[in-house]
Parts: structure tokens; sequence; C-alpha cells
């Protein structure tokens, strides 16, 4: 089953037009999900460091004790 119907520059075109715009929709559905959730995971990323530091720095640490006589 062949036609002879030509495919025109035009309807390339169109058809390129198309499929960008549905790619473009999408991208643009995904794109706040995934901000925000890179946004989360960066601060959990930096509360995570900050704890494990604050340890850390807290048993290398001497507790020095001044008293008056």
């Amino acid at each position: 089953m062949t036609t002879d119907t030509k495919i025109t520059r035009q309807d390339l075109e169109d058809r390129f037009r198309t499929l960008q715009e549905e790619v473009t929709q999408k991208v643009e559905d995904k794109k706040q999900p995934v901000i925000t959730a890179a946004i989360a995971g960066g601060l959990l990323l930096l509360l995570a460091f900050y704890v494990l530091g604050r340890r850390s720095g807290r048993k290398r640490s001497a507790l020095v004790q001044i008293r008056r006589v």
C-alpha cells in the first residue's frame, strides 16, 4: 500500500514544530518539581554536613573550666 502524495517542506516543518512544542511543554511541566527536589536535597545535605561537623568538633575540642579562687 503506497500513496503517491509527496511530502512537502511545509508538512515537515509543521510536524517538527508540533513535536518541538510537545517536548517543550513536557520539559516545562517537569522543570518545577525537579528544581524543588534539588533545593530540598541541597538543604538536607547542608544540614547533614552541619550536624556531622558539629559533632566532630565536639569530640576534638577539650573542655576547659576556669574556677575563681
